[in-house]
């Protein structure tokens, strides 16, 4: 079984980390620049689109865990269903986004306490990468597809070249086309839509031989469609919490001024790497998991659970002893703002102890997605956001100031895994009876 996990999870983590790559040659190009302004500024301009685009991230988990259950079922044409119902969510939600897109930065902008030249260069950044959903959310419907058919290679090759030709226009437009922040922006809508592109090719190459076969009866199916819906809202209220939360830390943070603030933002990308790098093992499991699950195969089912919280915490060590040994001169690379990088330095403390913490909530967010316990998941974080991230924040403010910030997202991640753990222990008593 570790070489079916490590099948999928390999490609999932470099897909996955290709991400916060990404987000840290933007940041590095912004902290680089002659104003500290422009990393606030890609700080709120990712969070926006962290709120908007990853309100949309139940399309990936969702369609995922429906996929590798009819997989296991061995349902191709039920398969193809799952896929076609999340584009046409996809293509309507991404429509009118671009046709209130007025109205998003207006609300954006006052949930942010920034300066009004950082509100200018947010808002030109907002403009243009808005007109990249259509792309972005149709390719989280065929990611998540893509891993429930048990295939982690081809949204690994999709996120590595979206990826990989998004750092490229970056640079270009920043660097050489002089285009700041707005660059950043017009680099990830070019490398969004050719990824889409991309991703329709592998569709027809590898799966052309489901599609022959395809007959529209079936797909609107009232009682599946209404099943996928639920689910998907479920996930949807758990990854507004998660996003809440995040920008929360984001927008609390440049209250803290410039330096501070830019200090926090350099900080959270350890954060991103964290996550993206343990939810490889995380969306593994949404594969594995749910196959074993839909089949009805029990045993593989439990072994399979436990063999991805032991690859989940072994990576999350790891990183803990990379960021131990390396956390400040990563940060030196992403700033040469010497005042930031001093600002940073009392922080570093907090991203050292929390791979290992995340690692649990990200591994039972797969097996959750993986036996469509939509709503266990999101009472969980629910929980973790309300009654643990907030009221954390708002007790220790005054007193710890910023170190605040940091204890409630630290004890949010581990709110998650205890809950989630207590939870699917009572859960398992009547998932096969």
């Amino acid at each position: 079984m570790n070489k079916e996990i490590l099948r999928l999870a390999i490609p999932n983590i470099i897909s996955n980390l290709s991400v916060p790559l990404l987000s840290f040659v933007d940041v590095a190009l912004m902290g680089h620049l002659e104003n500290a302004e422009y990393i606030l500024t890609i700080g709120f301009g990712v969070m926006i689109f962290n709120f908007i685009f990853w309100g949309f991230g139940f399309l990936r988990m969702g369609t995922s865990g429906f996929a590798a259950q009819e997989f296991g079922r061995d349902n191709h044409k039920e398969c193809l269903f799952v896929l076609y119902r999340a584009l046409l969510i996809a293509i309507i939600g991404a429509v009118l986004l671009i046709i209130f897109r007025g109205y998003l930065i207006r609300l954006s902008l006052l949930f942010i306490d920034t300066t009004p030249e950082v509100e200018i260069y947010i808002t030109d950044y907002f403009n243009i990468r808005i007109l990249s959903a259509p792309a972005t959310i149709s390719i989280f419907a065929f990611t998540g597809w893509f891993f429930g058919m048990q295939n982690a290679r081809i949204p690994m090759i999709i996120a590595v070249m979206v990826n990989l030709l998004n750092i490229g226009f970056d640079v270009w437009f920043v660097k050489f086309a002089k285009m700041d922040s707005r660059g950043a922006a017009l680099g990830t809508l070019i490398a969004q839509y050719c990824g889409l592109l991309l991703a329709v090719i592998l569709f027809y190459k590898c799966y052309g031989y489901i599609h022959c076969h395809y007959e529209n009866r079936g797909l609107f199916n009232v009682k599946k469609i209404k099943k996928f819906v639920s689910v998907n809202s479920d996930i949807f209220i758990r990854t507004v919490c998660l996003i809440v939360t995040f920008s929360f830390f984001k927008i609390q943070s440049g209250k803290q001024g410039i330096i501070l603030g830019s200090a926090n933002i350099i900080l959270f990308e350890f954060f991103t790497i964290i996550a993206y790098g343990v939810d490889g093992f995380g969306y593994a499991a949404e594969s594995v998991v749910g196959k074993y699950f839909g089949a009805g195969d029990r045993v593989n089912y439990k072994k399979a659970i436990k063999r991805f919280f032991q690859w989940g915490i072994g990576l999350g060590t790891i990183m803990v002893l990379a960021f131990y040994l390396f956390g400040m001169n990563i940060v030196q690379i992403l700033t040469d703002n010497r005042t930031v990088i001093e600002a940073a330095k009392p922080y570093m403390c907090w991203i050292i102890v929390a791979p290992v913490i995340n690692a649990v909530p990200f591994i039972w967010d797969g097996v959750f997605i993986a036996i469509t316990a939509s709503k266990e998941m999101r009472n969980t974080m629910l929980v973790s956001t309300l009654l643990i991230f907030f009221p954390t924040f708002y007790i220790f403010r005054n007193s710890a100031g910023n170190h605040a910030l940091w204890l409630a997202l630290i004890l949010f991640m581990m709110a998650r895994g205890i809950s989630q753990s207590f939870i699917f222990k009572r859960m398992s008593l009547r998932l096969y009876n």
